[in-house]
């Protein structure tokens, strides 16, 4: 089945081919560094790194950039306040967005530039901008004529005329147009400054990507990605300052991922339920969260419920469960061991569909379902045509774990990270638990049901599930 993505920029799904045969170059806008990353980052980040994990499954040899800004109004205000330099505290939050993304799985991207690192680009993009006549300087500011530029709003599919002056911009006296932006900007005292032809001054936040995306990918490139609320005005400016300059589209492919809300409400720190990364792998295993945030079409908004997050935390155990149930059966695979299966290629079917990952996540959990069934019909010995089956999902589960960066952990060590956490929130002690079980192991030697089931039904109460195997009795933690 031939990829086909959805374009932002032509409204519809489009056949996936990229400019040069085999290889992909793909830019995702990534944070301003001046606080921790909430939920909504998580989503982009992890939509974005699954569809250069898939590329690369595909074939295709990718380079992935993925920029931070870490010159803004935003940073110099944390920095008064925290009374630290700018660069101190983009620095901070470059680490913590490390640390979080970490946690989550999330490959590094190819390359990672800073806004800082590429002024002489940057000033060189507004030069050409100046010469070519789509830039107009005010004192020590450079500004961008959006009138000039005639395809504006072709991505938003906004018209510039319908517009109304101050209804979305702050309207600015040293504008010639309500919605032209600011190319460089005027220092104030004190302020992170460069020397540029218009004097002391820094970038403004749109011109950073076009400059650093033509620096990495060229003049044009294939994919370019990020949220939903970036594609007016960010991506929008990106493409009228690109295009103005090189002549030719700017980007084939636009790509945007939808909204995360908090219980049916848009995330705000006004309303007080801005979720930070960095509490939601406290409370939850991280790959619950990577697997929640997975579990929509990434177009779509995804709600964020405790329901939704316990939902994702269950699914994750039965994964882990089936693998420690074959394993027990057929030993461990590694993704290579077997040639892909019907599970592997009924999720790249979904994966073809527009990384159509909530139908992937779909096929993962019905698979999970169809083996546990066929292990409790075969309670006794596998026959070797079946184990081999069984060995064939298995890596076929691998392999999709692999491309939605989930299931990484061995099962043991998947489900004593999960029980120390839970033990620890629940403030349990785990000899306690032991020693219900030797109790209820002892009520069942002397057949006595009635005290057994009541020790079993303590631990259910504890959220506390036992299973009795040959082997001896095992127990786990519930949600």
């Amino acid at each position: 089945m031939t990829l086909k993505v959805f374009n932002t920029l032509g409204r519809k799904k489009e056949a996936f081919e990229p400019l040069e045969p085999g290889k992909v170059r793909m830019y995702v806008c990534g944070p301003t560094v001046y606080d921790s990353c909430h939920i909504g980052h998580a989503r982009s980040v992890v939509v974005f790194d699954v569809i250069a994990r898939y590329l690369r499954v595909k074939g295709y040899d990718v380079t992935y950039v993925r920029n931070f800004t870490d010159v803004d109004d935003k940073i110099i205000d944390k920095a008064n306040q925290l009374a630290i330099e700018p660069q101190d505290v983009a620095e901070r939050y470059i680490k913590e967005f490390y640390e979080d993304m970490d946690a989550l799985n999330v490959e590094r991207a190819d390359i990672e530039p800073k806004a800082t690192a590429h002024i002489h680009q940057i000033i060189r993009f507004i030069e050409h901008l100046m010469d070519e006549g789509f830039a107009y300087q005010t004192n020590s500011d450079v500004y961008y004529s959006v009138e000039k530029f005639n395809e504006y709003g072709k991505l938003s599919g906004r018209r510039l005329e319908e517009m109304e002056a101050g209804a979305r911009v702050e309207v600015d006296i040293k504008k010639q147009n309500p919605f032209d932006f600011v190319l460089w900007k005027s220092s104030k005292p004190g302020e992170p400054a460069w020397k540029s032809p218009w004097g002391m001054g820094r970038p403004g936040w749109h011109i950073e990507c076009s400059a650093m995306s033509c620096e990495y990918l060229g003049e044009m490139f294939d994919i370019h990605g990020g949220g939903k609320d970036l594609t007016f005005p960010h991506h929008e400016n990106e493409i009228a300052q690109s295009e103005a300059i090189f002549k030719k589209p700017f980007v084939k492919y636009w790509i945007h991922n939808g909204f995360v809300n908090i219980n049916q409400e848009k995330m705000s720190k006004s309303l007080g339920n801005f979720l930070m990364i960095k509490d939601a792998i406290k409370a939850y295993h991280p790959e619950a969260v990577r697997l929640f945030l997975l579990s929509k079409h990434y177009r779509s908004p995804i709600d964020f419920t405790e329901k939704a997050m316990d939902e994702a935390s269950a699914g994750l155990d039965k994964i882990y469960s089936l693998f420690e149930r074959t394993v027990e059966k057929v030993g461990l695979a590694t993704v290579g061991d077997t040639e892909p299966g019907d599970c592997w290629e009924k999720f790249c079917e979904a994966m073809d569909d527009d990384f159509n990952s909530a139908r992937g996540v779909g096929i993962l959990f019905d698979t999970v379902r169809k083996v546990n069934r066929t292990l409790d019909q075969n309670n006794g010995e596998l026959s070797s045509e079946l184990q081999t089956a069984i060995l064939t999902i298995q890596t076929d589960i691998l392999r999709i774990g692999q491309t939605l960066g989930i299931l990484l952990e061995s099962p043991k060590t998947y489900f004593d990270k999960k029980r120390s956490k839970v033990l620890q929130q629940k403030s349990i002690d785990p000899s306690v638990i032991e020693n219900l079980i030797q109790e209820r192991n002892a009520a069942r030697r002397e057949k006595n049901w009635e005290k057994a089931d009541e020790i079993r039904l303590r631990l259910q109460d504890l959220n506390i599930s036992v299973e009795d195997r040959p082997e001896g009795t095992i127990w786990k933690i519930t949600n």
